[in-house]
């Protein structure tokens, strides 16, 4: 049963809840005035009484609108070098008061405290202050105070206030001064107050990143505030979304929308051709390397790459480290593909690439990419630095009697490449800076091997001569048995196995090569 006293009380929450509010006072203070103007003037037409501090008084007032200062209001100055400005219970108090509340309204009265029902303000840039290199003092004197508890305020008060706290929305509420003569609806303040608490939460999440940078204290948190959302995530019943800035990583040249799928084999495209100086194709399908090839040309770099497994590279994600001209483009154009990624393109090579619809090309932008990788699992999140290690040939150590030659050194270090961003367990066999083969995420290192003798001899390459590389130790010697009799010639393997002894007698009782990196490097 209702209690009596408690229906009148509902009802006058939903009144509260869904009627507009037009706007009498405005507090304006903000850091960027770009697109400011025209709402000042629509707020002047309006007869807003403006309140406003600093610079962006000045700039109210060089645009002939009324303002009254903060200061007279508050009847204090701004002190402490500008640190204090705000922070008064005449501005707060106008900010937060419920205008429903009779008690709230008496005491406004009482204390000659104007209702504000429009704060717009934004936030000084302190992730741009930290971008630049600026010394600590600088950096801390961009931690907002004022801005930052204006905008709390405000959007904690949003059934009766309006809070913008980004010139992004200037456009958005200058339609609606517009459109509603100064009035405002329950859901558009909303609005405004879940972008601006999503701005204060990214603001101090980057605060404690900056305070947080040696990792002492361990937690997780992460906000990036550009998305984009995905047709669908790895299957069609799933949703996706991906969170950061795609356009600053790529220009499109042409195609449709990345998938979700497109994205993740992007993003291993782009780890491993990073490991490459000379001209690199490549060529993956499922984060996996089915072709790569280093060469003096791209063209050169492409057929070779494409000889590796032209039956998988249909439909696979292509990307090279060197500008793909019309010659090139000609070759990869006589297979589907889903993806080309290369740092620049002639136009010819643009026009041939487009005479396809659906296929996606673009040019790779140079942006910095982060250091660490986390994704759900289970019940959290687990994070880790990513693998930027790779071992050449000065860390090589040879363990068998037979010293791998120079050419087999430079072989094994390509190798190394490719095996440490292929799906565990693996095995890549690699003949003069191409791959010729590897097997692939299966459950015993073993039976990668024999998956990739089988693939190697599918295509037509002669194994003699060339080198293995495996991502982790060998447990037993079968695997360096097996490789000696399809006629490799030089074997690297991290070492740490017990019965690492055990391939290395039988390298040498194969008379091949094995070297030692100390590094393994697992990707599950």
């Amino acid at each position: 049963m209702t209690n009596d006293y408690s229906l009148p009380l509902r009802l006058k929450n939903r009144v509260s809840m869904s009627h507009p509010v037009q706007i009498k006072n405005a507090l304006i203070s903000v850091y960027y005035k770009d697109n400011l103007e025209p709402i000042i003037h629509e707020l002047n037409r309006l007869g807003v009484q403006l309140y406003s501090t600093g610079g962006t008084e000045t700039f109210i007032r060089s645009l002939g609108a009324e303002v009254i200062a903060v200061e007279d209001l508050t009847s204090y100055p701004s002190i402490l070098g500008g640190r204090v400005k705000t922070l008064h219970p005449k501005v707060f108090g106008g900010i937060l008061a419920r205008r429903n509340f009779e008690s709230d309204g008496q005491q406004l009265a009482q204390y000659e405290i104007p209702e504000i029902d429009l704060v717009i303000v934004d936030l000084y840039p302190f992730e741009e202050t930290v971008k630049s290199g600026a010394g600590q003092d600088d950096v801390i004197e961009k931690i907002d105070i004022g801005g930052i508890s204006l905008i709390r305020a405000a959007a904690k008060n949003f059934k009766d206030v309006v809070i913008l706290a980004s010139k992004d929305d200037y456009l958005e509420l200058g339609e609606i001064l517009k459109t509603q003569d100064g009035s405002t609806s329950i859901d558009q303040r909303r609005s405004f107050a879940r972008k601006a608490f999503n701005i204060t939460s990214h603001y101090d999440t980057a605060i404690f990143d900056y305070f947080n940078q040696d990792a002492q204290l361990p937690v997780f948190k992460q906000s990036i505030q550009k998305s984009q959302v995905l047709r669908y995530g790895e299957n069609p019943h799933q949703k996706g979304v991906f969170y950061g800035n795609l356009d600053a990583m790529f220009t499109k040249l042409h195609g449709k929308e990345l998938s979700y799928n497109n994205l993740v084999d992007v993003d291993a495209a782009v780890a491993l051709i990073d490991e490459f100086t000379e001209p690199t194709v490549a060529i993956l399908k499922h984060t996996n390397a089915c072709g790569i090839a280093s060469r003096s040309f791209i063209k050169e770099a492409w057929m070779d790459a494409l000889a590796c497994d032209p039956v998988s590279a249909f439909g696979g994600v292509i990307i090279a480290n060197d500008e793909i001209d019309a010659e090139t483009a000609r070759e990869i154009n006589k297979i589907f593909f889903e993806v080309l990624i290369a740092p620049a393109y002639t136009d010819e090579a643009v026009q041939v690439l487009r005479e396809k619809k659906n296929r996606i090309i673009l040019i790779r932008q140079k942006v910095e990419l982060p250091v660490k990788q986390f994704k759900t699992l289970l019940n959290g999140v687990i994070e880790q630095d990513k693998d930027l290690v790779i071992e050449g040939p000065e860390q090589m150590k040879t363990v068998t009697n037979r010293q791998p030659t120079a050419h087999e050194l430079k072989d094994l270090f390509f190798a190394n490449k490719v095996v440490k961003h292929t799906k565990s367990n693996t095995i890549v066999f690699a003949k003069n800076n191409q791959l010729m083969a590897s097997g692939v995420g299966q459950t015993s290192r073993v039976d990668s091997l024999k998956q990739a003798i089988i693939k190697a001899e599918s295509f037509g390459f002669d194994l003699n001569g060339a080198v293995m590389a495996s991502d982790a130790f060998f447990p037993f010697n079968d695997c360096v048995e097996i490789a000696a009799g399809a006629g490799i010639t030089a074997v690297l393997q991290p070492g740490g196995s017990i019965k690492d002894q055990d391939s290395v007698s039988m390298a040498d009782q194969k008379g091949i090569s094995m070297v030692m990196t100390g590094i393994r490097h697992f990707k599950h």
